[in-house]
């Protein structure tokens, strides 16, 4: 079954659930296209932190710790610059002890619905975000682009696209991540401590203190390192700090995959998040290890790319010139064991 519908929200605003099987996914278009809640009815798996008594205000004052949020930009902007070839660009601090501008605003903004329709194989939602001088960060970064979601939900979970489209005549910077919050446990019933994460992770970045900024040193790996890629790591229950790895692609069954692989080791449930080769690093946070959740974030370049004095292919920074399209890819789905 199939099935992509538009629904009343608290009231006021709407969002989207689609269904596909056994999956069934909520969208909020008026949250930046946050993926709210979606879960797996098989094998009872609960995907992202949601907390359904929260009042509409309450959901919208902290955007980024729940679900599947997206950040444009993302991580950390250091004394607020963000430094394009052709521009330079000063915007607010709020992270005023590191002294840094986080998050960007594009998952703070609301998104229309541009469609939801269901064919022979899958539910499918599109929002979209045209950012413009009508737009009140514009005034800062007066760059427009528009910014495309699709949700496509299967039998196969769910495969999520997110295209961006420089509008203007000037250097638009691209830098994306997924400020994944994923439930620990996110098995009906399990355990926290049950809960175990796997990471394609390659050399480890150093942050700086305070700030959190690179340091542009790499460090080889130690074994809080290896349990990411032993999948031995339990992501909760202790804290988990702005780990920051280059990521790499690695072979598991048999074929190349690139992303992160969450099981509950008493029922053998796995989520696999996959992500393509656009994400050049993670960034993995428990937010102090107590609150039943923890996000491995896939981000497309490093934490101030921007501002860091390191060629292109090192840091993952991109520019897309006036009229060029960029489309990042990922995959989030329960395997059988």
């Amino acid at each position: 079954m199939f099935s992509a519908k538009i629904k009343p929200f608290k009231g006021t605003k709407q969002v989207i659930e689609l269904t596909a099987g056994t999956y069934t996914a909520v969208i909020a278009p008026f949250l930046g296209s946050n993926i709210m809640k979606m879960t797996e009815s098989g094998s009872k798996v609960d995907f992202f932190r949601h907390d359904e008594s929260q009042s509409l205000e309450e959901i919208m004052a902290d955007p980024v710790t729940y679900g599947f949020p997206t950040l444009l930009y993302p991580n950390r902007l250091h004394g607020g610059i963000l430094k394009c070839s052709d521009y330079s660009y000063e915007f607010p601090i709020n992270d005023v002890d590191g002294n840094n501008h986080l998050h960007g605003f594009l998952h703070l903004r609301e998104h229309e619905i541009v469609s939801v329709e269901e064919t022979e194989d899958a539910a499918i939602a599109k929002t979209a975000y045209t950012y413009d001088e009508k737009d009140p960060f514009f005034e800062t970064f007066p760059v427009s682009f528009r910014a495309e979601y699709t949700f496509r939900l299967t039998e196969n979970g769910i495969f999520y696209f997110f295209t961006i489209t420089n509008l203007s005549k000037r250097q638009l910077p691209f830098g994306l991540c997924n400020h994944t919050a994923f439930n620990g446990p996110f098995v009906e019933d399990a355990k926290p401590l049950d809960t175990r994460l796997y990471v394609t992770i390659g050399e480890k970045w150093l942050l700086k203190p305070v700030t959190c900024i690179p340091t542009l040193e790499t460090a080889p790996l130690d074994n809080h390192d290896r349990q990411y890629l032993t999948g031995s790591m339990v992501p909760v229950k202790h804290i988990i700090d702005n780990d920051v790895y280059a990521a790499e692609t690695a072979t598991i069954d048999g074929r190349q995959f690139r992303g992160a692989i969450l099981s509950d080791i008493a029922t053998s449930t796995e989520v696999r998040y996959e992500v393509d080769e656009n994400f050049n690093f993670w960034v993995i946070w428990n937010d102090g290890g107590e609150k039943g959740y923890f996000c491995p974030e896939p981000s497309t370049w490093m934490i101030d790319a921007p501002n860091l004095p390191l060629p292109p292919s090192e840091s993952g920074y991109l520019e897309l010139a006036p009229g060029e399209t960029k489309t990042v890819k990922e995959h989030i789905y329960v395997v059988e064991k």
